[in-house]
């Protein structure tokens, strides 16, 4: 195994997310969110293309709830976690689904062949990764050729008005100090986050929908259709994180064209962005 110093892997992210999953299971997300959920983010993927039986990978699985629903579609699903802790709440959530196997390694260790698999996702995964397009590359070599790949990663908020843009900025600061601390203290204050930014600007933001007023660039607004389990979730998963990078959908689009994607479909609607292509 190759030096672990030398490895595209950045140990203490992958610490955090492992004591994130550890407590927010996913157990609490009600089957209607989940399935909302899910639906949006695979809103671009050829479920249709598949051939019967179908083998592919999750990679990054965390909690395992994506790999849940894609189960169900598939033949063999293989999930993978760098995480231990992560990966034994997905072992624990698809313990109904026996076509699912479970790999603990990282993603330059992937346990199996080059152009063996039907498709493959991979969901708020590499841009915590330290060569996001390396990451990539590797696992569009695992694919067969037309095997759909589907990602998501973090947005440079290329489609938002600059101030956007700026409170993002200011919020950044406040998350490489929060994940310095210890997972106790980081969870503390993510959820008063949640409480006091999350959940008031979601709410907010549902009302004005609902009086018809556009809320696109209300920060936070797409959390208006979400519990505040989720928001507790996503404040934990995006201020207790050390390494984070974010592209723009021309950035993600150049970087699955040149891992030999071709077909590139993204959708226009939160999360942002949710592309999808085809192995050359």
């Amino acid at each position: 195994m190759a030096d672990k110093m030398t490895e595209n892997i950045d140990l203490e992210t992958v610490k955090g997310f492992g004591e994130e999953w550890a407590h927010f299971d996913q157990s609490s997300l009600s089957p209607q969110e989940h399935q909302e959920q899910f639906d949006r983010y695979f809103k671009v993927f050829p479920w249709e293309s598949l051939p019967k039986n179908s083998r592919g990978f999750d990679m990054g699985c965390g909690s395992g709830r994506w790999a849940q629903k894609a189960a169900e579609h598939v033949g063999m699903l293989h999930c993978v976690d760098a995480s231990a802790p992560a990966l034994d709440v997905t072992k624990r959530a698809l313990k109904a689904f026996p076509q699912t196997q479970f790999h603990c390694t990282s993603v330059d260790h992937l346990p199996f062949e080059d152009g063996s698999q039907d498709f493959g996702y991979s969901l708020g995964v590499l841009h915590h990764i330290p060569d996001t397009q390396n990451a990539l590359n590797t696992c569009v070599k695992k694919l067969k050729k037309g095997a759909p790949f589907l990602l998501y990663i973090y947005y440079a908020f290329d489609s938002k008005p600059w101030w956007f843009k700026a409170v993002w900025r200011l919020s950044d600061i406040l998350r490489r100090g929060v994940y310095r601390l210890p997972f106790i203290l980081r969870r503390q204050v993510t959820n008063i986050i949640a409480g006091l930014v999350y959940w008031p600007l979601a709410r907010l933001s549902g009302l004005m929908a609902k009086l018809g007023l556009k809320v696109d660039n209300i920060p936070l607004s797409q959390y208006r259709h979400h519990s505040f389990y989720t928001m507790r979730t996503d404040a934990l998963d995006r201020f207790g994180t050390k390494l984070e990078q974010r592209f723009t959908l021309a950035q993600i689009k150049n970087m699955m064209t040149a891992a030999g994607l071709k077909d590139l479909v993204h959708s226009p609607e939160a999360p942002f962005w949710c592309v999808c292509g085809i192995k050359e």
